[in-house]
């Protein structure tokens, strides 16, 4: 049997000062699709948040070039996420001699590509018994709960 084995390279961008919901915004923009479309996507979207995020695209087709010798024409971005960081906590003087919190979000971003032309095949066959999962995990569905159909607890007094 023949698993597909991927090549990945990923850049990541720490404290960058900026909320994860505006960076989020764009993020969605452009994951899945590939390096030269995304770089348009960046140049031409007018929010803030594309000009770290079009750094870090940048910086991950670098290091994909430089450590694979992969082409550009070739790379995808396969995931792409934003997490929150630490807030900055200032304090902003107000009048009579008071002080308001200012709060400053800060977010890590993190660009991972795949270069879909060095995708390779291993045989699992080789592999011995001992190196193959133990265990599979199970299919857990949810279940819809209605509230409305038990009658809820607010009707209750």
């Amino acid at each position: 049997m023949l698993n597909k084995r991927t090549t990945e390279v990923y850049a990541l961008g720490q404290h960058i000062s900026m909320s994860a919901h505006k960076a989020r915004r764009v993020i969605d923009q452009i994951r899945g699709r590939s390096y030269e479309e995304t770089l348009m996507i960046l140049e031409l979207m007018p929010y803030r948040a594309c000009y770290p995020i079009f750094k870090l695209v940048y910086s991950a087709a670098a290091n994909a070039s430089f450590n694979m010798g992969s082409n550009e024409a070739n790379l995808v971005i396969s995931k792409a996420e934003v997490n929150e960081g630490t807030i900055v906590k200032r304090l902003k003087p107000r009048a009579r001699g008071r002080s308001f919190a200012i709060q400053k979000p800060t977010c890590h971003i993190t660009i991972v590509m795949k270069d879909i032309s060095l995708d390779e095949y291993i045989d699992t066959d080789s592999i011995t018994w001992s190196q193959k999962p133990k265990c599979k995990k199970k299919n857990k569905t949810m279940s819809y709960y209605d509230m409305y159909s038990n009658g809820g607890r607010w009707d209750k007094k």
